[in-house]
C-alpha cells in the first residue's frame, strides 16, 4: 500500500501543478460586477463598458461598440480619459490567458498580480522592439520578436508567472518571475526575474497574491475570454 500511496501523492501533486482542478474566469462576459476601477484625481472617469467592439473604419484610433455581451472595452478616443480596471479576486502563481484588441496607436498593459506589467501597444510592423512596445516586460526587457497583429484584430496572450514568496513575518524571500509569455502563439519572453513592482500598479507593493489589472488611461483597448489557472512552478 505504501508504494501505491506514494505514487498517488505524486499524481495528485502533478495534477495540482497543472491546474487540473479548473481555471477561474473573472469576467463573465456580461457585466463588470467582479471588477474595480483605480480612480485618478483630476483625470478622466470610468469609461469601461461591456459590448462587442470593432475598429472604427473612419477613425481607426477608436472603436465602434455594439451594446451587448462578450468583451469589456475602454470606450475612449485617446489618452487620459479613463481609469485602470482590476479584479476583485486575487491569485498567486498562475497562468493567465487573455484575448485583447487595440485601436490604432493605442497603449495598455496587463498587470500580473496588479503590479507587474506586460505591455500592450499597437506595435504592428515595427522591426526593432523597445521596452515600451508590445509584449515588453515594461521597463525591464523588450519582446524577443514582434508577434503583434494589426490594430482591430483580436490577439492572444498567455502568461506563466511565479509569485514572489514571503516568510511568516511578511519578509520577501523570493522574487516574482515571468516563467514565459506567449503572444499569438510565439514565445516573446522567458525567465524574467522581477526584483520589484512595475510603476503604476494597484498598490505599488508586492504580496503573495494580487488581482489582475488592465491599464485604462492610455487609449482604446478591449479584453475578453480571461482565464486564470492557479499553478505551481
Amino acid at each position: 500500500m505504501k508504494p501505491f500511496l506514494t505514487l498517488l501523492a505524486c499524481v495528485v501533486t502533478a495534477s495540482l501543478a497543472a491546474g487540473a482542478f479548473g481555471a477561474d474566469m473573472p469576467f463573465n462576459g456580461k457585466d463588470l460586477n467582479n471588477w474595480e476601477v483605480k480612480s485618478k484625481p483630476n483625470q478622466g472617469a470610468n469609461k469601461w463598458v461591456v459590448g462587442t467592439p470593432s475598429l472604427n473604419a473612419e477613425h481607426p484610433e477608436s472603436f465602434t461598440i455594439k451594446e451587448g455581451t462578450g468583451a469589456f472595452v475602454n470606450h475612449v478616443t485617446g489618452h487620459g480619459q479613463s481609469w485602470d480596471i482590476y479584479s476583485k479576486d486575487k491569485w498567486g502563481s498562475c497562468r493567465i490567458e487573455v484575448e485583447f484588441m487595440v485601436a490604432k496607436g493605442a497603449n495598455s498593459g496587463v498587470y500580473v498580480m496588479g503590479e507587474y506589467e506586460v505591455q500592450i501597444l499597437d506595435s504592428y510592423g515595427k522591426e526593432k522592439m523597445g521596452n515600451g512596445d508590445m509584449g515588453a516586460i515594461y521597463g525591464a526587457k523588450p519582446a524577443r520578436v514582434n508577434a503583434c497583429k494589426k490594430a482591430g484584430e483580436w490577439q492572444t496572450c498567455v502568461i506563466d508567472f511565479k509569485a514572489p514568496t514571503f516568510d511568516a513575518a511578511g519578509k520577501k524571500t523570493g522574487n516574482g518571475r515571468f516563467i514565459k509569455v506567449e503572444l499569438n502563439g510565439q514565445v516573446i519572453q522567458e525567465d524574467i526575474e522581477m526584483k520589484g513592482p512595475t510603476p503604476s500598479g494597484v498598490t505599488g507593493r508586492e504580496a503573495a497574491k494580487g488581482p489582475i489589472m488592465f491599464q485604462g488611461d492610455h487609449g482604446p483597448v478591449a479584453f475578453r475570454n480571461i482565464k486564470i489557472t492557479p499553478m505551481e512552478f
